[in-house]
């Protein structure tokens, strides 16, 4: 997050979503019972999460995460997810790795220094878009 600010929209109003945003979901596609769907393996692995705190964040039981990954519970909560990581992918330059980093460790002092994935998990996830377009605009903390 310490590098100059990109010009690039975090978000698509007509939902279609951003490039940042359809690359990871790309990379997260998966096909269960004859339906695509966003892995949520994949998802825990890329950015390095445990299956517990996932199913956490995801308000639901960890067995509905192994047993029933299609629930949209979960697929919800990823996508969500992948927006504000496209969105930090955005403001920081296309590092994946550093802007999975930063949504899960980085306390952020507006939001009393929760980090972007408990925000998330608390249904702020437009919170933590709106600081990620006022870093991107130019503002600095």
């Amino acid at each position: 997050m310490d590098q100059a600010p990109t010009q690039r929209p975090l978000h698509d109003p007509a939902g279609q979503g951003t490039a940042d945003h359809r690359r990871l979901a790309q990379q997260l596609c998966d096909v269960v019972d004859g339906r695509e769907i966003l892995s949520q393996a994949k998802f825990i692995e890329m950015v390095g999460m445990d299956l517990d705190s996932f199913a956490s964040n995801a308000h639901v039981q960890r067995s509905t995460v192994i047993r029933a990954p299609g629930a949209e519970s979960i697929q919800s909560h990823i996508r969500t997810s992948l927006q504000v990581l496209a969105a930090v992918t955005t403001v920081s330059g296309g590092a994946l790795k550093s802007a999975a980093f930063w949504y899960r460790n980085e306390p952020l002092a507006p939001f009393n220094y929760k980090t972007a994935e408990s925000l998330v998990a608390e249904g702020r996830a437009a919170d933590v878009l709106n600081l990620l377009e006022s870093y991107q605009a130019g503002f600095v903390g």
